[in-house]
């Protein structure tokens, strides 16, 4: 699964490398520039990048571009608020891109695979887009299964992928062994010096080999470090580089078979049987993106940056492994559309790689800062690692920024999108508390008051759930204001998330007494947990706080957002935010409260 989507690239890689620079003759020295270009490519960002030192930035085993920003900014605690307002949003918007990475991979990787029946069957065209939407409809239906037995189902089929790679590649290089000398990185600088202008578009379809790197990074939760750096030595990428290798060596031979080299490199016998194995790898490469992309919401959700999502975990002996069916529907609906409105994996391929190399240029920086101040690396080391990598990376954005206008628009509008959700719900919630903080009455005046003044008191315990320490919930003031009576036991509980991604059970609840039956009570969560409030509150071990959650009710606010934006574009901000803070998941499922045991009491705020 996780290497679905960069094992699919041979399917369309090689070919669009030739149509993106158009003129660019089917040669030997082409071929072989070319061909060096992947394979150095592979080695440098797939291997040494990303398996070598990006991988080893795990946020307490998470991966995924949020985990990475988070390290970089506690790596600098000193840092000025501009300065890590700045780094938040450069990793938000590297987080923002991968979602329009996710729309666009099972849309290209399944259209690229259906084409094949093209190549049997000319007459075939017009179903090619039908036929790839019912996969991806198929596709996102079972997700719901979850991460290990969907792994369990694809995890055979990739095999026998990579094994078809190897085998055809294979075939191809003992007719022609020539093709091995494009190991040679002189044949990537000859190419380059000879040709720079088609080369420099050539190169941002040879970009496309490299794609699904950052998916690696961010399924590293699920799935762990060792497992995926084991599996590319051993397997991946030698089968990459054999059907890489071949493909070359099949241009060589029959520059005609360029049309499409993946499925000529087959014999004709086999061509129907690849095309059906061939479309099960880009359904699983799909997979890779699908479950990063759940893995990244469910950070973003924990830290603040998207509304509360039902999250549901799929295993219960994995617990990076979760099911997200907003995001899911989402997606699939996104990938549809893309597919009938590009039409083609060549008109798709136009589109693929913008978003893509932006979020490996901001990896590249949030990496250094990681080398530079978490692991005390020198600037000289951090630097020329950094400089290295930049390089790459820049070269191949400036490579595929020129497909802007024929479709590289559209990730980025997507992440652009995304970002300003994210930042909308992050102000707007801050905006949100603060006014209702300004209302709101220090938790001490109002102990001091029931002291001054007893009220009645009735058995059990009753558990408000609040955002802000040290104020009075504006529902414990409402309870009291209609109904003239206390629990006899009042716990008050505000949920804080942590920038990693699980906190350990003995330092999960902090607890305060705060006097007349009063308990001010701080829960910790990992950027990666599910909340569960009556299970942390079970476990507090405290002897004067005899938690029972039989005899207790759960009581939240609802707030109801009137926008009241200054001018058009504050109304817009402001609108958005209330549909958010609308649709949020109820703080009662988020939370994990018995729902027969929940009360609501609601509010109308101004923002």
């Amino acid at each position: 699964m996780v290497f679905g989507d960069i094992g699919t690239s041979p399917l369309y890689a090689f070919r669009e490398a030739f149509h993106a620079a158009e003129g660019l003759v089917v040669d030997v020295e082409s071929v072989l520039g070319i061909l060096s270009l992947m394979f150095w490519s592979l080695v440098l960002v797939v291997t040494i990048k990303y398996l070598v030192f990006v991988m080893r930035a795990d946020n307490h085993g998470e991966g995924g571009i949020l985990a990475l920003t988070a390290l970089a900014d506690e790596s600098r605690p000193k840092r000025s608020q501009t300065a890590r307002r700045a780094l938040l949003v450069v990793g938000l918007f590297g987080t923002a891109l991968l979602y329009g990475d996710g729309v666009i991979t099972p849309a290209i990787s399944v259209l690229s695979a259906v084409e094949g029946l093209e190549v049997v069957a000319p007459a075939l065209h017009s179903w090619v887009a039908p036929i790839a939407a019912l996969i991806i409809v198929g596709l996102f239906v079972i997700q719901r299964q979850g991460t290990a037995r969907v792994g369990a189902f694809f995890g055979p089929i990739m095999l026998v992928w990579f094994g078809a790679l190897s085998t055809l590649g294979l075939l191809e290089i003992i007719k022609h062994p020539d093709v091995l000398r494009a190991v040679s990185p002189t044949h990537a600088a000859s190419f380059i010096a000879g040709r720079p202008g088609l080369a420099f578009l050539a190169l941002g379809a040879v970009f496309l080999v490299v794609t699904g790197s950052e998916a690696l990074y961010a399924d590293m939760g699920h799935f762990g470090r060792k497992p995926i750096r084991l599996a590319w030595v051993s397997l991946v990428l030698p089968a990459l580089l054999l059907n890489y290798f071949g493909q070359g060596a099949l241009l060589i031979a029959d520059p005609a078979a360029i049309s499409n080299p993946f499925y000529n490199l087959a014999p004709g016998w086999a061509r129907v049987p690849m095309i059906f194995l061939a479309t099960g790898a880009a359904v699983i490469a799909s997979q890779a993106l699908i479950s990063g992309a759940f893995s990244l919401t469910q950070q973003a959700v924990q830290l603040g940056y998207l509304p509360r999502m039902r999250i549901d975990h799929t295993s219960p002996r994995e617990i990076g492994q979760v099911y997200m069916g907003t995001v899911n529907y989402l997606l699939m609906i996104s990938c549809v559309i893309v597919v009938f409105a590009f039409g083609s994996s060549s008109n798709l391929a136009a589109a693929y790689g913008v978003a893509v190399t932006s979020t490996m240029v901001i990896t590249s920086m949030l990496l250094y800062l990681v080398m530079r101040h978490r692991w005390g690396w020198s600037i000289l080391v951090a630097g020329a690692l950094t400089v290295v990598f930049l390089g790459v990376d820049l070269a191949f954005f400036a490579a595929n920024i020129v497909k802007l206008p024929s479709g590289g628009w559209f990730p980025l509008a997507i992440g652009f999108l995304i970002l300003a959700v994210m930042v909308t719900w992050k102000t707007g919630r801050a905006r949100l508390v603060a006014n209702l903080g300004a209302a709101e009455l220090p938790i001490e005046r109002f102990i001091g008051s029931i002291a001054t003044h007893p009220q009645q008191r009735v058995p059990g315990t009753a558990v408000y759930l609040h955002s802000e320490l040290g104020a009075t919930p504006a529902s414990l003031l409402a309870n009291l204001r209609h109904n003239d009576v206390l629990h006899e036991t009042i716990i008050l509980v505000t949920v804080v998330w942590a920038t990693r991604p699980r906190i350990h059970r003995a330092e999960r609840a902090t607890v305060h007494p705060l006097g007349e039956d009063f308990y001010q009570v701080l829960l910790r969560y990992g950027f990666m947990e599910e909340p569960d409030v009556p299970k942390a509150l079970g476990d507090i071990t405290l002897a004067e706080f005899g938690f029972d959650p039989m005899d207790a009710v759960y009581v939240i606010g609802k707030e109801t957002v009137m926008p009241t934006g200054e001018n058009l574009a504050y109304r817009l901000r402001d609108r958005l935010f209330a549909l958010l803070h609308r649709n949020a998941t109820n703080a009662a499922d988020f939370f994990n409260l018995p729902s027969q045991r929940v009360i609501e009491v609601g509010s109308r705020v101004k923002l």
